[in-house]
């Protein structure tokens, strides 16, 4: 009977989110109330959800000021001399081009958000892609690729902030292991765009675009001035980058609790580049915006994991579960979810999929004696596939940048970015993020 319950929950959440009946987080809560009544545990809901939201605060507060802090170093023009710098350097060569857009876009994925860094690294690069040439389905999947690396797999990115948040993990643990991983998937992601530009080399050559790079950065300066008044503080741009570098290896040290890093982060960088208290409301106000939908979201699942886990769903679908799959099989239960996370993803939502299928699978792994952490970790290896398909909202707003629609792009995109996903199993091996329980 319970399991009946936690899969009718489970399959009315997905119904609810990708037929676009309710929103994610109206769906994650109504969800698990409806079935927990049905299954005569009404009296008992309160105290559930609250376990549940307990479990997920952290990470609702990593989420929160990770977010508001990427959003000031945004604003305060953080990347803005990298995208100089690579015109700078490329001098009309579509290597060099698209191996700085590769860079540019693994950088600007550390903000989490999907849409302003399609928009970011759409305005910095598009127009030099337009004036050589260049095919902008390029540009379209090496940024996709680096989204779905970045932003897909670090804890304050949208798809590991639901899996840690869904199974109740510390933040640091989940992330520093995969971060040997993660770098090697970036090196691939590198190595392919250069794969990419020798293509487009051979087909178009190097061009000469000095005048068009002096009226580019005469139209540079021209938006760099407008932009500065709108806010942005280019002259704390080193400051802002030893901050960001200082949190990055205090991160990877496990000097704090992440949530307390960024806390500190956005506290020195809202007081830094902001220091007019009248000013401060409106920066906050601003990136605010963006944070506070996902950060709702963790604590939904907060609910929805509390439910099922108080109610025993969870254990009960589980061993259910554990009745399909062979006992031979089990030592590669954690290689399994990486491999079934890859179509999975391209297909559902990151809700559907994070906050429905992953509990589920966790559990199943538990009786293998496979910690939760190494499925969450392998969750997010279809990341890159997720950014590609049709429930990624950013990417219809990437898609419109660059002027092409769906079909042309998923043609184009799905072997290398269907590679990088293969490949990143590959270095989660290898460098022990995941591992095969002999």
């Amino acid at each position: 009977m319970l399991s009946i319950l936690g899969f009718a929950t489970i399959i009315l959440f997905m119904f609810l989110v990708m037929t676009n009946r309710m929103s994610a987080f109206v769906a994650i809560v109504v969800s698990p109330t409806i079935f927990a009544i049905i299954g005569g545990f009404g009296k008992d809901l309160g105290p559930m959800m609250l376990e549940g939201i307990k479990l997920v605060a952290p990470t609702a507060v990593l989420l929160l000021f990770a977010v508001l802090y990427f959003g000031i170093m945004m604003n305060a023009g953080l990347f803005d001399p990298v995208s100089r710098k690579i015109l700078q350097v490329a001098k009309g060569d579509p290597v060099k081009i698209i191996i700085g857009t590769a860079i540019l876009a693994l950088l600007v994925a550390l903000d989490g958000d999907g849409t302003t860094s399609y928009m970011i690294i759409c305005s910095a690069m598009l127009p030099i892609y337009k004036r050589i040439g260049i095919n902008p389905l390029i540009l379209a999947t090496i940024a996709v690729m680096s989204l779905g690396t970045i932003s897909g797999m670090t804890p304050w990115g949208g798809a590991a902030t639901r899996g840690i948040s869904v199974l109740g993990l510390d933040a640091t643990e989940y992330f520093s292991p995969l971060i040997p991983a993660i770098l090697c998937g970036s090196a691939w992601i590198i190595l392919t765009a250069y794969i990419m530009g020798r293509m487009e080399r051979k087909r178009i050559g190097i061009i000469q675009i000095e005048k068009f790079n002096k009226e580019f950065e005469t139209n540079h300066e021209l938006a760099a001035a407008v932009e500065e008044e709108q806010g942005k503080n280019f002259k704390f741009v080193w400051f802002n980058f030893l901050l960001t570098l200082t949190l990055m290896v205090a991160l990877v040290l496990g000097l704090a609790p992440l949530p307390v890093l960024f806390i500190i982060g956005f506290v020195i960088a809202l007081s830094v580049n902001h220091p007019n208290l009248a000013k401060q409301k409106p920066v906050i106000k601003e990136h605010a915006s963006h944070a506070v939908p996902v950060v709702m979201l963790v604590l939904g699942a907060g609910i929805f994991t509390g439910i099922l886990s108080e109610t025993k769903m969870v254990d009960s679908m589980a061993s259910d579960l554990l009745t399909i799959v062979p006992d031979s099989f089990g030592p590669f239960f954690t290689l399994i979810v990486a491999l079934i996370s890859l179509p999975l993803s391209f297909l559902m939502s990151n809700d559907a999929f994070f906050f429905g299928a992953l509990p589920v699978l966790a559990q199943s792994a538990s009786q293998y004696g496979i910690d939760s952490i190494e499925i969450a970790r392998a969750a997010v290896i279809g990341q890159p596939l997720h950014s590609m398909g049709p429930t990624s909202a950013p990417l219809w707003v990437l898609l419109e940048l660059v002027r092409r629609d769906l079909g042309q792009f998923q043609r184009y995109a799905l072997i290398p970015v269907t590679i990088l996903s293969l490949m990143f199993i590959v270095f989660a091996l290898i460098t022990g993020a995941i591992s095969i329980a002999w």
